[in-house]
């Protein structure tokens, strides 16, 4: 079994808390952004929040997390440090990288998050790497590579998932299925086939849930660690989901063509904080007005934390050079 007893299951309100502090976060980078302070690109997950919180919240804290170009939704749902982040994003000196990597490179090891790596497919060979350590060391501990579609489309997929199944390592593939890579849909990149399949050559066993429900996400995810923590090796997940807002930069770009309005807004209305809301609505466990408050009093911390990052000094130019090699 794994650690998190009946009790320390994260509640339906604290996953949506969790969710909740993800988009406020991501939208106010949305409204800010063309300030022209953030001088960095960034990749958001508004829309995609339940895949990160319900994986996340299966974890323990010294389990590590890999992730990619889209990393600020992993980043905090593993217990990241707003203030850092922002300071990241700006450039500055607090910054969790020390403003050297911006949005892209989120990382903070003391929570379990690791490495954010923007080229594609490049997070999933490092968790195979770290379960592999971890199975050297006999440490009881699971590592976790989130990726988009697309990634399995890399061969480095492929060799690692045959590596980490033939090794029975405890490592789980996280496939955010958003359905797009950039502005290609999957039916122009892929064969006709689900995605649960990809992985069928490696013998590695696959669970698949609603990348919009949370606490679907959160089941599928607590069996996935409770197996690949117990020797039984690796675990392939796959959430379909979707981002509402451009592959990268703070807009909307339906416009464009290569999706249409309609399709957007019928995975607009399966946004997974409005959901898990009504979810709460209907079985009398949802209080609107403490939440409105809860909700309130993020937005403070989030414009504090806006205002930290703004006001903190840049690096030193003096030490551009370091750490650039291990």
């Amino acid at each position: 079994m794994t650690d998190l007893t009946v009790s320390q299951t994260p509640t339906a309100q604290k996953l949506l808390h969790e969710m909740l502090f993800i988009r406020l976060v991501e939208e106010t980078i949305a409204a800010r952004y063309a300030e022209q302070e953030m001088r960095c690109p960034i990749h958001l997950s508004v829309g995609q929040e339940a895949a990160a919180v319900g994986v996340c919240q299966a974890l323990r804290p010294a389990d590590r997390v890999f992730s990619t170009h889209r990393c600020h939704a992993h980043y905090l749902a593993k217990g990241g440090d707003l203030r850092p982040m922002l300071a990241e994003i700006y450039g500055k000196a607090a910054g969790c990288i020390g403003g050297r990597g911006g949005s892209m490179h989120l990382t903070d090891p003391e929570k379990g998050m690791i490495a954010s790596v923007p080229i594609v497919a490049s997070s999933i060979p490092l968790a195979v790497g770290s379960a592999l350590a971890d199975r050297i060391d006999g440490a009881d501990r699971v590592s976790v590579a989130f990726f988009g579609d697309a990634s399995v489309e890399e061969g480095v997929f492929h060799e690692s998932a045959n590596f980490a199944s033939l090794n029975k390592l405890p490592v789980l593939f996280v496939c955010e299925n958003n359905l797009y890579s950039v502005y290609t849909p999957l039916a122009q990149r892929q064969p006709a086939r689900p995605l649960a399949e990809v992985v069928s050559g490696h013998a590695m066993k696959v669970l698949s849930a609603d990348g919009n429900d949370v606490e679907a996400v959160l089941r599928a995810s607590l069996e996935a660690a409770e197996h690949a923590r117990s020797g039984k090796g690796p675990v392939f997940l796959v959430f379909n989901t979707y981002r509402w807002r451009e592959h990268c930069g703070p807009n909307f770009d339906n416009q464009l063509g290569y999706r249409t309005e309609a399709e957007y807004l019928e995975w607009r209305a399966r946004d997974p904080i409005e959901c898990l809301k009504s979810k709460l609505a209907s079985s009398g466990d949802l209080d609107e007005r403490d939440l409105q408050k809860t909700q309130e009093e993020m937005q403070r911390e989030i414009d504090d934390a806006f205002e930290f990052a703004r006001a903190a000094p840049l690096p030193d130019p003096s030490q551009a050079s370091q750490f650039v090699y291990a």
